[in-house]
């Protein structure tokens, strides 16, 4: 569904560039639940804009499905939006318009695009757990509730990739798990993809793999996996849990991002010893020479 390979996007003013994204590699399946975390500034919102086509990359590579995102038109464009991708904000207010009722704002894509489908409108609004409160006016809905509208609004123009920034960013923990829930249940039953970008590692946790982002660059990678424990001393063979297995992601040219506070906890900073024993690469810190401060 989306395939990223060296992907650059740079902001430019007057007297100032910024380079967001630095060649970043990326591969998702079609029909995958993910997740994109990182600190504010590594490029996670950036990625998300331009996978949403509300920003255009500056070079590099990046499709999504049949679209060529570098080298598609304007007009192309709309309908790309319309049709493959759907968005939800975490500032509900960017979804919504306060004046409709639920089912109303699920129907405005709809009325868009030129075809209003009630019945469909209704189902998605039933699928989010509102089917009660879809007459309702959005001051009479909760926090949580509009943020359930909104997974319905981005859903109405059936789209094939459904892209979340920070969507439980502003709900408690509980309708936190609620959306969550949503979102699993709308990647199994529809074969939805589902791009999430979060800094929360606990909602990080509930997605089948997660994609670290450090200064505009791919940098780490966690893959669910199921380990049999045993149910009396927590080892060994028994029930079954889900676990994270990380895996550091290397680039094209090779380069390969040691995770920083693996990096700190060696006392590693400009240089490092690297060795090769036939198996493994070790990595250390390097030894000082005569003469040589620490």
């Amino acid at each position: 569904m989306i395939d990223c390979e060296g992907l650059v996007k740079i902001y430019k003013t007057d007297d100032l560039e910024v380079v967001a994204l630095q060649g970043l590699d990326l591969s998702v399946k079609d029909g995958e639940l993910m997740a994109i975390i990182g600190n504010s500034g590594s490029g996670k919102s950036t990625l998300l804009n331009i996978l949403g086509g509300l920003d255009r990359p500056s070079a590099g590579s990046v499709r999504v499905g049949p679209w060529d995102l570098l080298k598609i038109t304007d007009d192309q464009l709309v309908k790309y939006k319309r049709e493959t991708v759907g968005f939800i904000w975490q500032n509900n207010a960017r979804n919504l318009l306060p004046y409709l009722s639920a089912l109303e704002n699920v129907e405005m894509p709809m009325m868009l695009r030129g075809k209003v489908d009630r019945a469909y409108s209704r189902q998605l609004l039933e699928w989010v757990g509102l089917k009660e409160r879809m007459h309702n006016k959005l001051h009479q809905l909760s926090g949580g509730e509009q943020q359930r509208v909104a997974i319905a609004i981005s859903l109405s123009n059936r789209p094939q990739m459904l892209l979340a920034d920070e969507p439980t960013g502003s709900v408690d923990s509980r309708t936190s798990d609620l959306i969550m829930d949503i979102f699993r249940t709308l990647n199994r039953e529809l074969g939805l993809t589902i791009v999430i970008v979060t800094h929360d590692l606990s909602l990080a946790g509930k997605v089948d793999r997660v994609v670290a982002i450090r200064d505009g660059l791919t940098s780490t990678e966690f893959l669910r996996r199921n380990t049999h424990l045993d149910e009396a001393t927590g080892f060994g063979r028994g029930g079954l849990q889900e676990v994270h297995e990380a895996y550091a992601v290397v680039d094209r040219a090779g380069r390969l991002q040691v995770p920083k506070e693996y990096l700190s906890a060696l006392g590693i900073t400009g240089k490092a010893s690297m060795e090769f024993d036939g198996e493994r690469i070790i990595i250390t810190k390097p030894k000082l020479v005569e003469g040589e401060q620490a």
